[in-house]
């Protein structure tokens, strides 16, 4: 059986149908890159977002109109807030909602090898990646007013660190030079665990046991479960300095309205501690604008916070309404011009953060993790991302992938940094 695997939205799901292609290869059966190929293809659904969820039914539809003999397997946020798109499109043979998608293929095939790992797979197509985005917790317990999340995929639950363990040794065993660890609320990690658990203590574990030349990098964390001991790990050059922080507003009547657990000032103080552990690290963050009732006011304390903070980047969202969250029953919803007008301004603020953080590494050499590399001329072109997440590219003689090398910055541009390779590098 040939099997087309895809995903819309986070590094959960990312992180999701890379176990499903370890298993179903495992189970015997062929993986490729494209939907004419295909006997099977399993979605990944989206639904953060009212975009995301067209984009998700979108590729649902293509699928049938492009190979109208294929079986469907639709599964996500989307499919389990929504199961009657299976009515919609009759190809879609199994909805599977998210309580019950870690057994998605097992339930699909009737069986699978009994294994104490599954090795890793390169999914083909757009999907190869050299990163490994390991799932080690899934859910959440907050009620910020504005995500759909929690709806879709419940209350926080950990997985069993002898279960990521085994994900990891599956990864390596695969090739995988970066492990991402993946949730929808990681610094929860081994709260809902007997004996109690943590993020930190997990992490340990994993530095314990991985080879010198394998990173990890820890991806969205709330900045309310952190204390500024946590950033203590990172004297582990293994870590990767990158530090995803979501703070959705810079005012705090808007953090009150979306029910965040956290305040300016104690979001100010938090990346202070941290950059005195780890002084070159990149933060990112996620910013809402066009909330129910945000005033220009409101807005540009948003505006001015964010230029307070060394922010390395981040992603500028207009406020998407949705069914079932407490923000969607507000009033003083904002019109979408005026969404987009303060998006446009976030995004250029943003921007020019982005290159002031970048424009320090002008002329350093920093190590680089080889993801791609294209026919460019006489040469290639390679692109990868430093251990801070600055993507970088870079001309050579020879294609490179899933290797590191030592580069040397020599130019800023707006979507990705210009640089020379040094060396092959393998992490000391």
């Amino acid at each position: 059986m040939r099997v087309f695997l895809d995903s819309i939205g986070c590094k959960l799901n990312q992180s999701e149908i890379e176990k499903y292609a370890a298993q179903f290869h495992e189970a015997g059966h062929d993986l490729v890159g494209t939907l004419d190929m295909a006997d099977v293809y399993v979605l990944n659904t989206c639904a953060v977002t009212a975009a995301a969820s067209s984009d998700s039914r979108q590729k649902l539809r293509q699928a049938v109109h492009r190979n109208p003999d294929i079986q469907i397997i639709a599964t996500g946020c989307l499919v389990s807030l929504d199961d009657s798109i299976a009515q919609i499109i009759p190809q879609i043979k199994r909805i599977v909602p998210n309580e019950i998608k870690d057994n998605l293929v097992k339930d699909f095939l009737g069986e699978l090898p009994d294994l104490e790992y599954y090795e890793r797979q390169s999914i083909p197509g757009s999907r190869r990646r050299t990163r490994a985005f390991i799932k080690i917790q899934d859910g959440c317990d907050n009620h910020c007013t504005f995500c759909i999340t929690r709806l879709a995929r419940g209350s926080s639950r950990s997985v069993n660190p002898n279960l990521i363990l085994g994900d990891i040794q599956g990864a390596l065993i695969g090739g995988a030079k970066e492990i991402v660890l993946t949730g929808v609320h990681l610094a929860s990690y081994g709260v809902d665990m007997k004996p109690g658990g943590s993020l930190s203590s997990l992490l340990q574990q994993l530095l314990a046991i991985l080879p010198r030349d394998i990173r990890v990098r820890v991806s969205s964390l709330e900045p309310w479960d952190l204390t500024p001991d946590f950033f203590d790990l990172w004297k582990d050059t293994r870590l990767c300095p990158h530090f995803h922080l979501p703070l959705q507003s810079g005012s705090d009547a808007v953090l009150h309205r979306m029910a965040r657990k956290v305040t300016t000032s104690e979001y100010k103080r938090l990346v202070g501690e941290l950059l005195l552990r780890v002084p070159d690290a990149a933060i990112t963050t996620d910013i809402i604008v066009g909330f129910p009732g945000e005033t220009d006011t409101e807005f540009n304390e948003t505006v001015e916070f964010v230029r307070s903070i060394p922010f390395a980047g981040g992603h500028v969202f207009s406020f998407s309404a949705r069914e079932g969250t407490g923000a969607a029953r507000m009033p003083d919803q904002i019109h979408g011009k005026i969404k987009r007008i303060r998006s446009g301004i976030l995004r250029n603020v943003m921007a020019e953060l982005t290159r002031n953080y970048q424009m320090k590494f002008l002329g350093e050499t920093l190590q680089v993790l080889w993801e791609s590399s294209r026919k460019v001329g006489k040469g290639f072109l390679l692109s990868g991302h430093t251990p801070n997440y600055m993507r970088v590219d870079a001309l050579n003689i020879q294609p490179m992938r899933n290797q590191y090398s030592l580069v040397r910055i020599d130019k800023i541009n707006e979507n990705s940094c210009e640089g020379t390779l040094i060396t092959q590098v393998m992490r000391e």
